[in-house]
């Protein structure tokens, strides 16, 4: 009987611990994580950059993230406006301008009647300088980013950093309880911070600053990467829609930057060439070696932001020489932090992602030049033309600021005057639609009704209107319509050229291939979210995209 007993008791030990073997090796595949999740963002970058220039691209790079990862193709912004600051914030919150505050990069303030900076926050200090470029964060951002939800879920023991040429770009996607955020300040060639971060940059951020490398990237002729004659992708090198930097008679290679640098901002200069995505690029490894990013079972998350695109793309157009060439130029650069990551972390290890804020616009000159409908819109027109409409109206002056294509009214003259808001908000937007430009005007009550509104305009308009912050009344413009000068280009607009960006997926679990299933900017945060097993973003309206990992 004793020995029934053992042998029973044996083979119960033996199949119980088959079955914690099992469930330990379930238990482990379902909660394996990416020990260092890299966000990437490109500033300004259109979808169909990575097709035009493909067949230039190394295969280390750009190809190596599409052929070797996912591709949402089919990625695209649901609000307006298109922006650098809301679309950061977009990216790592999973949220809109509606929940998450960031209307722009800078708006009207109701509460001051001054336009207020969307990182500005006069209670902090600068980390790393004697410049005010420093008095910044993340204050107006009213929800968590993944990187807060990161660090909360780990007991703060993960570590989130972001870093970008501008402030912006680094606090928002960093977050709230970031352990840091980093940008750079022209006044002397440094990536500093602010006291809501910290209180002194660490030592090997002071030893990469001492290396001045600002000034040796901007001793340099800016020429092609490739023989000139190769960029057919792009208009001629002289061509009447770029700009020029100060000192140059023409917008051509060479640009003499050593030369040109102290009439163009000092060593600032650099945002607007190739050469700051170089020093990011510089910089973000520098973070990831010294901070040891990934170096254990916790997650980290590095979030990088590229801006001289942006810099590059607003002085010469999305059909220049040098934004190509800045592109190949990036290309480089991501190949060097890819390889990086595969020798130092494993490709196993790490999770990229890359996504731009906002996409551009064709040069309204070059379309219109070409018979294409396009043109130029002036904001003090619209906004003098309402007012006195207006005034005329009702016999007052009504319209406090006009920002951000959003009209704002004087709530106490209408209360005065006895003026209902829903009456003067209608006939604003009525107005307006006579103004040459105008596409669609909307009354802020036409904007809270609209959630589930077919007009695609009005649709991403209500993602993006705020009803603390925005104002009453919010305009429209034609296709390819922009306020901007008759040189290089802007963005901001409802219409695909600024809402369609690229979306790439690399390393970790993810499977190769590609979708045009239609996938939100906010979807990215809870995908990641998904990813690590921990909570969305508190404002969070996207949803996990399906299909990425094997």
């Amino acid at each position: 009987m004793e020995h029934t007993k053992s042998v029973v008791s044996k083979h119960t030990l033996k199949t119980f611990s088959f079955l914690l073997l099992c469930l330990s090796i379930t238990f482990n595949a379902h909660s394996q994580k990416p020990k260092l999740i890299v966000g990437i963002v490109v500033d300004q970058m259109r979808v169909d950059y990575l097709t035009r220039y493909e067949s230039k691209f190394g295969e280390g790079g750009f190809k190596k993230l599409m052929k070797g990862g996912y591709f949402n193709k089919n990625t695209n912004y649901n609000y307006v406006p298109t922006y650098t600051g809301p679309g950061h914030a977009a990216i790592f919150t999973g949220s809109v301008p509606r929940v998450n505050g960031i209307i722009a990069n800078d708006w009207y303030d109701k509460k001051t009647g001054k336009s207020l900076y969307c990182t500005e926050d006069e209670t902090v200090n600068t980390v790393g300088s004697t410049s005010k470029a420093g008095k910044m964060s993340p204050k107006h951002l009213l929800t968590t980013t993944i990187g807060d939800e990161l660090r909360l879920a780990t007991n703060m023991q993960a570590k989130v950093i972001g870093i970008s040429q501008k402030d912006r770009a680094s606090i928002l996607p960093a977050g709230h309880i970031a352990n840091a955020a980093y940008w750079y300040d022209g006044s002397n060639g440094a990536f500093i911070s602010s006291t809501f971060y910290m209180k002194e940059l660490p030592t090997w951020v002071a030893a990469f600053n001492d290396k001045k490398l600002p000034e040796k990237y901007l001793s340099q002729n800016w020429t092609t990467l490739l023989p000139i004659a190769s960029y057919i992708e792009s208009l001629s090198d002289d061509n009447a829609f770029e700009g020029l930097f100060k000192g140059e008679d023409k917008p051509i290679f060479p640009h003499k930057l050593a030369e040109l640098k102290e009439k163009n901002k000092g060593l600032n200069m650099i945002r607007a060439t190739p050469f700051g995505n170089s020093l990011t690029k510089d910089f973000a490894i520098e973070a990831i070696s010294n901070e040891q990013l990934g170096a254990d079972a916790i997650t980290d998350f590095l979030c990088v932001s590229f801006s001289s695109t942006d810099y590059v793309g607003h002085q010469y157009g999305i059909n220049a020489i040098e934004t190509e060439d800045t592109y190949l130029r990036l290309d480089k650069d991501l190949e060097v932090l890819i390889d990086y990551l595969e020798k130092n972390i494993g490709k196993d290890n790490f999770l990229i992602f890359l996504t731009a804020d906002h996409g551009g616009a064709h040069n309204a000159a070059y379309l219109q030049s070409l018979k294409v409908p396009a043109g130029f819109i002036n904001e003090k027109m619209i906004e003098d033309s309402i007012k006195a409409h207006l005034k005329q109206l009702y016999g007052d002056t009504l319209v406090l600021s006009y920002s951000n294509q959003q009209i704002f009214l004087n709530h106490t003259t209408l209360s005065k005057n006895k003026l209902k808001l829903k009456e003067v908000t209608m006939e604003a937007a009525r107005y307006a639609l006579t103004l040459e430009g105008v596409a669609n005007a909307y009354s802020l009550y036409d904007v809270i009704s609209a959630s589930q509104s077919n007009d695609v305009a009005l649709s991403r308009i209500f993602m993006g209107y705020n009803d603390v912050r925005s104002g009453d009344v919010m305009l429209n413009y034609l296709p390819a319509y922009v306020d901007y000068m008759k040189t290089g280009t802007t963005h901001g607009a409802a219409y695909s050229y600024d809402t369609h960006v690229p979306l790439l997926w690399y390393g970790w679990k993810i499977k190769q291939g590609s979708s045009y299933e239609p996938v939100s900017i906010s979807d990215i945060a809870p995908t990641v979210a998904s990813f690590l097993d921990i909570s969305f973003p508190n404002g969070c309206v996207g949803k996990p995209i399906s299909g990425l990992v094997k």
